[in-house]
């Protein structure tokens, strides 16, 4: 049996009288991180969390442990209980999932599962090594995690995945560019073309001017564009932002929204992606269209959402500490174009900027869709058709209505760019997405130049 199982199953057995759910997550994993193109903070973590969460009637209660023996198991029980005993009525509080049958999904290598810390350092050191003259910082970190779910229900789950990232951003005096990488096979991860990749956009950024506030047509690359859709989708592609309609989407459904090329889905089944069979409720995981051709399908659901809603969960349930905050959309996909590569896209554009990535965003109006923040590590003119000569880092202000609704050219290729932020629990998820020409893209300032 899978040990997180056995753990939860065990966890479970201690429960009192009432609904009960136990969520184990296991994680080992590693971190090489880098500074000044020396490696530093080597991080190694092997935890085991359990949380045990027991309902009755309109009431809740979950208390949380690192230990996994008997007495441990029986005081997380008893904390619950407590929990239970006091909690406050929630009419709008989802039973606990039934059983269910989970797809098959790719996303385990043994390989990956098997790195030390030595091999970490190692494929570390690779990128410093291709870095040439510039200070690399960053990181390369791998891991291998179980997730496990038993309920009261019969409900009985469990999936074992990796994943590996690195992160490489390399700098100088006026100068700065940023590459990264992530996937569930370690393998598939080149620290050394990532460092590359980033040096040569560093190279370029020097002598960055500014460029004054305006309307821009623009090319973003992959890092840019999943970070705004990540943005986007928390109140947007979430069930419980349509539901209090601070959502974009709310009053849209079938309408045609964005430009005939945009198409959005959210498939955590995906080998190409970070791959999970169920969610944190123990609900598999559906392949959801969020936008079909420019026309808005729907955001993800989780049970609480779909019982208001009067539909089913789709698979999107946050870990129960989270879940206050609606469904999330994990792993989207933007359907590719025909572009054979950005130049092409910079031909398409014509006359605009050319955008890396982005950093310091902000959710200004949810219901409308305007983010806000700061190009960063590699921004420059498009000038007749051509990436130009570089620029400072640019404030911006974007609807995403506007961004989406007129999209000249996507790359044929995509990207899958991490949105994990590894401060918690590990829980890898990423958005796997194209490079997109736009024909609007508000610059409201200029900001700091390139470099350290």
């Amino acid at each position: 049996m899978n040990e997180a199982l056995s753990i939860a199953k065990r966890a479970l057995a201690y429960a009192p009288e009432a609904d009960a759910e136990a969520v184990v997550s296991t994680e080992r994993s590693g971190f090489a991180r880098y500074a000044g193109s020396e490696v530093h903070q080597p991080t190694l973590i092997e935890n085991t969390v359990v949380q045990l969460r027991l309902l009755r009637d309109d009431r809740a209660g979950l208390a949380s442990t690192n230990r996994t023996d008997d007495e441990g198991l029986a005081e997380l029980a008893r904390r619950a209980a407590d929990v239970l005993a006091g909690a406050s009525p929630n009419d709008e509080l989802a039973s606990l999932a039934p059983p269910a049958s989970f797809p098959q999904i790719e996303g385990y290598d043994a390989e990956t599962a098997a790195l030390g810390a030595e091999d970490q350092a190692r494929l570390a050191s690779a990128a410093i090594g291709a870095a040439d003259d510039l200070d690399l910082y960053g990181y390369f970190t791998s891991g291998v995690c179980e997730l496990a779910i038993a309920s009261s229900t019969g409900l009985e789950a469990a999936q074992r995945t990796t994943d590996a990232a690195c992160v490489a951003l390399a700098a100088g005096d006026g100068a700065s560019g940023y590459a990264a990488g992530t996937a569930w096979r370690a393998g598939d991860i080149d620290p050394a073309a990532i460092a590359e990749a980033a040096a040569a956009k560093a190279a370029r950024t020097r002598g960055a001017r500014e460029a004054g506030p305006g309307r821009y047509r623009a090319v973003l690359e992959p890092y840019a564009i999943a970070e705004l859709l990540y943005y986007f989708s928390f109140d947007s592609f979430n069930g419980l932002g349509l539901l209090e309609e601070r959502s974009y989407f709310a009053g849209r459904i079938g309408e045609r929204a964005f430009d005939p090329r945009v198409t959005l889905v959210d498939d955590a089944l995906d080998p190409a992606g970070l791959p999970a069979a169920f969610d944190f409720e123990g609900t598999p995981k559906e392949r959801v269209p969020i936008v079909e051709d420019g026309v808005i399908r729907g955001p993800v659901w989780d049970r609480a959402t779909g019982r208001r809603a009067g539909r089913e969960s789709t698979g999107h349930a946050l870990p129960a500490a989270a879940r206050a905050d609606g469904p999330m959309a994990t792993a989207v996909s933007m359907a590719a174009g025909e572009a054979e590569s950005v130049d092409e896209l910079a031909e398409l554009v014509g006359e605009g900027i050319y955008v890396t990535r982005l950093h310091y965003l902000g959710v200004v109006s949810p219901r409308e869709g305007v983010i806000t923040g700061m190009t960063r590590d590699g921004t420059f003119r498009i000038r007749d058709g051509k990436v130009a000569e570089p620029l400072v880092n640019l404030r911006f202000t974007v609807s995403m209505q506007d961004l989406l609704r007129d999209v000249p050219g996507l790359t044929r290729t995509t990207r899958l760019v991490s949105e994990s932020d590894f401060y918690d629990d590990r829980w890898a998820y990423g958005y796997r997405v194209p490079a997109i020409a736009t024909g609007c893209f508000n610059v409201t300032g200029a900001g700091s130049g390139p470099g350290l």
